[in-house]
């Protein structure tokens, strides 16, 4: 969970791979509406919201067998909390990250539907998590490294390490 550009999805694939479940990235669960109407610097409201949630949530709950993990905003405790109706056994994790990091990631990023001019209304929607919600709340600045794919050094017969 988090605002654009905080290391969601590197985070996600990173944790998904680990635990051998699937990823899912939530852009890919917006109505082309809201890509849209993201795309254009508008952002989106609470009714906006509603199919882009309830996506999420039956994501989670069709991946719940073998496992799955799904990155979505879910800035709000309410968004947090539909989710957490269908999908009773959701872990949110929210890699936190300062406003100039997240500005520098966004204004390096290629091809992507979000605009820098978003990230204010973002973070001013942002509502941590409260501790009676089952979250995690991580340092965001060291996700790059999580990107990058790990090389494995072999000596002889030995096992990978």
């Amino acid at each position: 969970m988090g605002v654009s550009g905080c290391g969601k999805s590197t985070l996600g694939r990173a944790l998904a791979a680990r635990l051998a479940w699937r990823f899912v990235e939530g852009d890919t669960l917006h109505p082309a509406t809201n890509i849209e109407k993201m795309a254009s610097g508008v952002a989106l409201d609470d009714i906006d919201r509603l199919p882009f949630l309830v996506s999420v949530a039956r994501t989670c709950v069709e991946g719940c067998q073998g496992g799955v993990v799904v990155s979505c905003s879910a800035l709000k405790r309410r968004y947090r909390d539909l989710i957490r109706s269908r999908a009773p056994d959701v872990t949110f994790v929210l890699p936190v990250l300062a406003r100039d990091g997240l500005l520098a990631r966004l204004e390096e990023r290629r091809d992507h539907f979000m605009p820098v001019s978003l990230l204010d209304s973002q973070l001013a929607a942002l509502e941590l998590p409260d501790p009676d919600e089952q979250a995690v709340i991580v340092d965001g600045i060291h996700l790059a490294h999580l990107a990058a794919p790990k090389q494995r050094q072999y000596r002889g017969d030995r096992h990978p390490e």
